[in-house]
Protein backbone atom coordinates (compact mmCIF):
# COMPACT_ATOMS: atom_id res chain seq x y z
CA UNK A 1 0.00 0.00 0.00
CA UNK A 2 0.72 3.31 -0.48
CA UNK A 3 2.94 4.45 2.58
CA UNK A 4 0.75 7.51 5.05
CA UNK A 5 3.77 10.13 3.96
CA UNK A 6 2.15 10.28 0.62
CA UNK A 7 -1.05 11.33 1.74
CA UNK A 8 -0.34 14.11 4.36
CA UNK A 9 2.94 16.00 2.66
CA UNK A 10 1.61 18.09 -0.65
CA UNK A 11 3.53 16.84 -3.57
CA UNK A 12 5.35 19.61 -5.55
CA UNK A 13 4.70 18.63 -9.68
CA UNK A 14 8.10 17.97 -11.31
CA UNK A 15 9.79 19.13 -7.40
CA UNK A 16 9.59 23.21 -6.67
CA UNK A 17 10.19 24.30 -9.66
CA UNK A 18 10.10 28.24 -10.64
CA UNK A 19 12.13 28.83 -14.27
CA UNK A 20 12.06 32.73 -13.23
CA UNK A 21 14.34 31.27 -9.63
CA UNK A 22 16.51 29.71 -11.63
CA UNK A 23 14.81 26.19 -10.63
CA UNK A 24 13.81 24.27 -13.51
CA UNK A 25 11.33 21.53 -13.32
CA UNK A 26 12.78 18.29 -12.71
CA UNK A 27 16.22 19.91 -11.78
CA UNK A 28 18.14 19.51 -8.52
CA UNK A 29 17.90 22.67 -7.17
CA UNK A 30 13.65 22.24 -7.85
CA UNK A 31 13.94 19.28 -5.53
CA UNK A 32 16.59 21.38 -2.83
CA UNK A 33 13.80 23.38 -2.76
CA UNK A 34 10.97 20.74 -2.41
CA UNK A 35 13.12 18.92 0.42
CA UNK A 36 13.57 22.80 1.90
CA UNK A 37 9.93 23.35 2.28
CA UNK A 38 9.39 19.56 3.52
CA UNK A 39 6.82 18.62 0.29
CA UNK A 40 6.47 15.29 -1.19
CA UNK A 41 8.12 15.59 -4.79
CA UNK A 42 7.05 13.76 -7.95
CA UNK A 43 10.08 13.84 -10.65
CA UNK A 44 9.51 11.74 -14.36
CA UNK A 45 11.81 9.17 -15.86
CA UNK A 46 12.71 8.62 -19.26
CA UNK A 47 14.88 6.25 -20.84
CA UNK A 48 18.36 7.07 -22.20
CA UNK A 49 20.54 5.34 -25.10
CA UNK A 50 22.61 3.42 -22.87
CA UNK A 51 19.12 2.08 -20.65
CA UNK A 52 19.66 4.57 -17.70
CA UNK A 53 16.74 6.65 -16.03
CA UNK A 54 16.97 10.56 -16.81
CA UNK A 55 15.17 12.72 -14.92
CA UNK A 56 13.20 14.74 -17.30
CA UNK A 57 9.20 15.10 -18.27
CA UNK A 58 9.25 15.96 -22.62
CA UNK A 59 10.53 13.21 -25.04
CA UNK A 60 12.04 16.20 -26.78
CA UNK A 61 14.65 17.72 -25.68
CA UNK A 62 14.00 21.27 -27.01
CA UNK A 63 11.04 22.83 -24.62
CA UNK A 64 13.49 22.65 -21.52
CA UNK A 65 16.82 22.67 -23.39
CA UNK A 66 16.80 24.10 -26.46
CA UNK A 67 18.67 21.17 -28.19
CA UNK A 68 17.14 19.17 -30.67
CA UNK A 69 16.44 15.40 -30.93
CA UNK A 70 14.89 12.83 -28.32
CA UNK A 71 15.93 12.19 -24.66
CA UNK A 72 16.28 8.15 -25.73
CA UNK A 73 18.94 9.15 -28.03
CA UNK A 74 21.64 10.75 -26.08
CA UNK A 75 23.22 8.54 -23.05
CA UNK A 76 22.90 10.08 -20.10
CA UNK A 77 26.87 11.38 -19.39
CA UNK A 78 25.60 12.93 -22.69
CA UNK A 79 22.35 14.09 -21.01
CA UNK A 80 24.40 15.22 -17.93
CA UNK A 81 26.10 17.92 -19.80
CA UNK A 82 23.29 19.18 -21.46
CA UNK A 83 21.94 22.58 -19.46
CA UNK A 84 18.32 23.39 -18.96
CA UNK A 85 17.36 26.41 -20.33
CA UNK A 86 17.78 29.87 -17.95
CA UNK A 87 19.95 27.95 -15.60
CA UNK A 88 22.90 27.06 -14.62
CA UNK A 89 21.09 23.09 -13.85
CA UNK A 90 21.89 19.98 -16.05
CA UNK A 91 19.79 17.17 -16.31
CA UNK A 92 20.18 14.53 -13.51
CA UNK A 93 19.83 10.57 -13.56
CA UNK A 94 17.43 9.10 -11.03
CA UNK A 95 20.16 7.91 -8.90
CA UNK A 96 21.50 11.29 -8.40
CA UNK A 97 17.97 12.76 -7.62
CA UNK A 98 17.49 9.17 -4.78
CA UNK A 99 20.99 10.53 -3.67
CA UNK A 100 19.57 14.37 -2.94
CA UNK A 101 16.13 12.99 -1.50
CA UNK A 102 17.72 10.50 0.96
CA UNK A 103 14.47 9.46 2.41
CA UNK A 104 13.69 12.59 3.97
CA UNK A 105 10.21 13.10 1.80
CA UNK A 106 7.93 10.86 0.04
CA UNK A 107 9.32 10.89 -4.07
CA UNK A 108 6.78 9.77 -6.65
CA UNK A 109 8.06 8.47 -9.80
CA UNK A 110 6.35 8.85 -12.92
CA UNK A 111 7.75 6.11 -15.87
CA UNK A 112 7.23 8.02 -19.01
CA UNK A 113 5.85 6.20 -21.85
CA UNK A 114 8.86 5.52 -23.78
CA UNK A 115 7.45 5.11 -27.13
CA UNK A 116 3.84 6.86 -26.47
CA UNK A 117 1.79 4.23 -27.14
CA UNK A 118 0.50 2.92 -23.59
CA UNK A 119 1.31 -0.49 -25.59
CA UNK A 120 3.42 -3.70 -24.13
CA UNK A 121 6.87 -2.74 -25.62
CA UNK A 122 8.17 -1.55 -21.68
CA UNK A 123 10.72 -3.10 -19.39
CA UNK A 124 14.35 -1.45 -20.29
CA UNK A 125 13.07 2.00 -18.37
CA UNK A 126 11.19 0.19 -15.47
CA UNK A 127 14.59 -2.37 -15.06
CA UNK A 128 16.43 0.92 -14.87
CA UNK A 129 14.07 2.55 -12.14
CA UNK A 130 14.26 -0.72 -10.24
CA UNK A 131 17.73 -0.96 -10.24
CA UNK A 132 18.34 2.63 -8.96
CA UNK A 133 15.82 2.03 -6.19
CA UNK A 134 17.27 -1.13 -4.95
CA UNK A 135 18.68 -0.91 -1.41
CA UNK A 136 16.59 2.77 -1.30
CA UNK A 137 15.83 3.40 1.88
CA UNK A 138 12.80 5.89 2.38
CA UNK A 139 8.96 6.53 1.15
CA UNK A 140 8.99 5.76 -2.64
CA UNK A 141 6.32 5.02 -5.76
CA UNK A 142 6.37 4.58 -9.03
CA UNK A 143 3.28 5.08 -11.30
CA UNK A 144 2.42 5.60 -15.15
CA UNK A 145 0.18 6.50 -17.73
CA UNK A 146 0.93 3.16 -19.07
CA UNK A 147 -0.67 0.02 -17.18
CA UNK A 148 1.45 -2.14 -18.49
CA UNK A 149 4.95 -0.55 -17.14
CA UNK A 150 3.11 -0.40 -13.71
CA UNK A 151 2.30 -4.33 -14.20
CA UNK A 152 6.13 -4.94 -14.96
CA UNK A 153 6.86 -3.23 -11.61
CA UNK A 154 4.91 -5.63 -9.74
CA UNK A 155 7.71 -8.20 -10.96
CA UNK A 156 10.73 -5.76 -11.00
CA UNK A 157 9.99 -4.38 -7.64
CA UNK A 158 7.69 -5.50 -5.80
CA UNK A 159 7.79 -3.78 -2.69
CA UNK A 160 7.57 -0.62 -4.08
CA UNK A 161 4.11 0.68 -4.23
CA UNK A 162 2.30 1.21 -7.72
CA UNK A 163 0.20 3.35 -8.99
CA UNK A 164 -1.75 4.56 -12.18
CA UNK A 165 -1.90 8.06 -13.95
CA UNK A 166 -5.11 9.01 -14.96
CA UNK A 167 -7.74 11.00 -17.00
CA UNK A 168 -10.56 11.48 -18.61
CA UNK A 169 -8.29 11.19 -22.00
CA UNK A 170 -9.55 13.76 -24.15
CA UNK A 171 -9.45 13.46 -28.04
CA UNK A 172 -7.40 16.95 -28.18
CA UNK A 173 -4.83 16.12 -25.77
CA UNK A 174 -3.97 12.27 -26.45
CA UNK A 175 -3.90 11.64 -30.27
CA UNK A 176 -5.07 7.75 -29.97
CA UNK A 177 -8.28 6.04 -31.34
CA UNK A 178 -11.02 7.03 -29.63
CA UNK A 179 -12.30 3.44 -28.49
CA UNK A 180 -8.67 2.99 -26.93
CA UNK A 181 -9.38 6.73 -24.97
CA UNK A 182 -12.63 5.39 -24.01
CA UNK A 183 -10.94 2.30 -22.41
CA UNK A 184 -8.23 3.98 -20.48
CA UNK A 185 -10.52 6.73 -18.95
CA UNK A 186 -12.21 3.85 -17.03
CA UNK A 187 -9.23 2.76 -15.47
CA UNK A 188 -9.63 -0.52 -16.90
CA UNK A 189 -6.27 -1.76 -15.30
CA UNK A 190 -6.29 -1.27 -11.96
CA UNK A 191 -6.13 -4.58 -10.37
CA UNK A 192 -4.51 -6.26 -13.07
CA UNK A 193 -0.91 -3.87 -12.68
CA UNK A 194 -1.90 -4.88 -8.37
CA UNK A 195 -1.74 -1.05 -8.35
CA UNK A 196 -2.74 0.48 -4.88
CA UNK A 197 -3.09 3.97 -5.79
CA UNK A 198 -4.15 6.31 -9.16
CA UNK A 199 -3.00 9.87 -9.54
CA UNK A 200 -6.21 11.42 -11.56
CA UNK A 201 -6.48 14.43 -12.96
CA UNK A 202 -8.40 16.93 -10.82
CA UNK A 203 -10.67 18.13 -14.07
CA UNK A 204 -12.34 14.62 -13.86
CA UNK A 205 -12.15 13.77 -10.31
CA UNK A 206 -15.78 13.48 -9.83
CA UNK A 207 -15.64 10.44 -12.19
CA UNK A 208 -17.77 7.25 -11.51
CA UNK A 209 -14.86 4.89 -11.15
CA UNK A 210 -12.65 7.43 -9.63
CA UNK A 211 -15.13 7.33 -6.42
CA UNK A 212 -15.98 3.69 -6.70
CA UNK A 213 -11.94 3.01 -6.66
CA UNK A 214 -11.98 5.43 -3.70
CA UNK A 215 -14.37 3.73 -1.84
CA UNK A 216 -12.82 0.09 -2.43
CA UNK A 217 -9.98 1.11 -0.45
CA UNK A 218 -7.16 2.77 -3.40
CA UNK A 219 -5.41 5.82 -2.55
CA UNK A 220 -6.49 8.90 -5.00
CA UNK A 221 -4.27 11.38 -5.64
CA UNK A 222 -4.64 14.55 -8.03
CA UNK A 223 -2.78 16.65 -10.43
CA UNK A 224 -2.23 19.15 -10.96
CA UNK A 225 -3.85 21.68 -8.26
CA UNK A 226 -2.38 25.57 -9.04
CA UNK A 227 -4.29 27.48 -6.49
CA UNK A 228 -5.48 27.33 -2.61
CA UNK A 229 -9.23 27.32 -4.68
CA UNK A 230 -8.10 24.19 -6.45
CA UNK A 231 -7.03 22.34 -3.83
CA UNK A 232 -10.03 23.41 -1.68
CA UNK A 233 -12.05 21.37 -4.63
CA UNK A 234 -9.87 18.73 -4.81
CA UNK A 235 -9.44 17.28 -1.30
CA UNK A 236 -13.48 16.75 -1.25
CA UNK A 237 -12.24 13.31 -3.06
CA UNK A 238 -8.57 13.53 -3.51
CA UNK A 239 -6.29 12.16 -0.41
CA UNK A 240 -3.71 14.41 -1.56
CA UNK A 241 -2.46 16.98 -4.60
CA UNK A 242 0.25 17.31 -6.87
CA UNK A 243 0.43 21.23 -7.09
CA UNK A 244 2.68 23.63 -9.00
CA UNK A 245 2.39 27.55 -8.76
CA UNK A 246 1.66 27.90 -5.15
CA UNK A 247 2.95 26.86 -1.80
CA UNK A 248 -0.11 24.61 0.51
CA UNK A 249 -0.06 24.68 3.79
CA UNK A 250 0.47 21.45 6.20
CA UNK A 251 1.02 19.53 9.39
CA UNK A 252 4.17 18.03 9.96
Amino acid sequence: MLPTEFLTRPIAHRALHDASDGRPENSRAAVNAALEHGYGIEIDVQLTSDVQAAVFHDYALERLTGRKGLVRERSMPELASIALEGSSETIPDLVEVLGLVAGRVPLLIEIKDWDGTFGPDVGFLEGAVAKALAGYDGPAAVMSFNPHSVAVMRTLAPGVPRGLVTCAFCETEWPMPKARRTELAEIPDYERASASFISHDIRDLERARVLELKQRGASVLCWTVRSVEEERRARAIAANVTFEGYLPDFAD
